[in-house]
């Protein structure tokens, strides 16, 4: 019997830990210097937490951004909870880090990208991400790991 090494659900388990860290030392300690983060999840997700108005507005995927105002933040083993402001309305969501697509710190160009099936069929297309509670577009170059996956 043949079996692969999936090494492309391996690098996407390894990612999440790191993000996991990333998050847990921030709950910990704040978030240092000048870094912030974009991060775009799934709002399709079954296990997504967030207001009715947010997920009509973005049916698909958003992007939040952890910077300037950010309060309440908890991490679990299966995601966060994180309440953020969207327009002087602060709103609690959950994000499990299954749903996380892109999770990017642009002030030291760091970037991990979750590659979907659908994502290989349009790989090197360019993402569309409506970023929320900031207008600055995250300029870090996004690791793409999947595109080294056999098929």
């Amino acid at each position: 019997m043949s079996r692969d090494i999936d090494y492309g659900n391996l690098m996407h388990r390894a990612m999440r830990g790191l993000i996991h860290e990333v998050l847990q030392d921030v709950e910990a300690n704040g978030l240092p210097g000048q870094h912030h983060f974009f991060i775009t999840f799934d709002t399709m997700h079954p296990d997504v937490m967030i207001a009715d108005w947010l997920s009509d507005r973005y049916p698909d995927e958003m992007t939040v951004v952890m910077q300037h105002w950010y309060d309440k933040l908890k991490v679990g083993e299966e995601g966060f909870g994180v309440t953020l402001n969207f327009g002087d309305t602060p709103e609690a969501l959950y994000i499990p880090f299954d749903a996380i697509r892109t999770f990017v710190d642009p002030s030291v160009e760091f970037g991990l990208r979750f590659e979907t099936p659908e994502d290989e069929d349009e790989l090197g297309a360019p993402m569309d991400e409506d970023v929320v509670d900031d207008d600055v577009a995250p300029e870090a170059e996004v690791v793409s790991l999947d595109s080294f996956r056999k098929s």
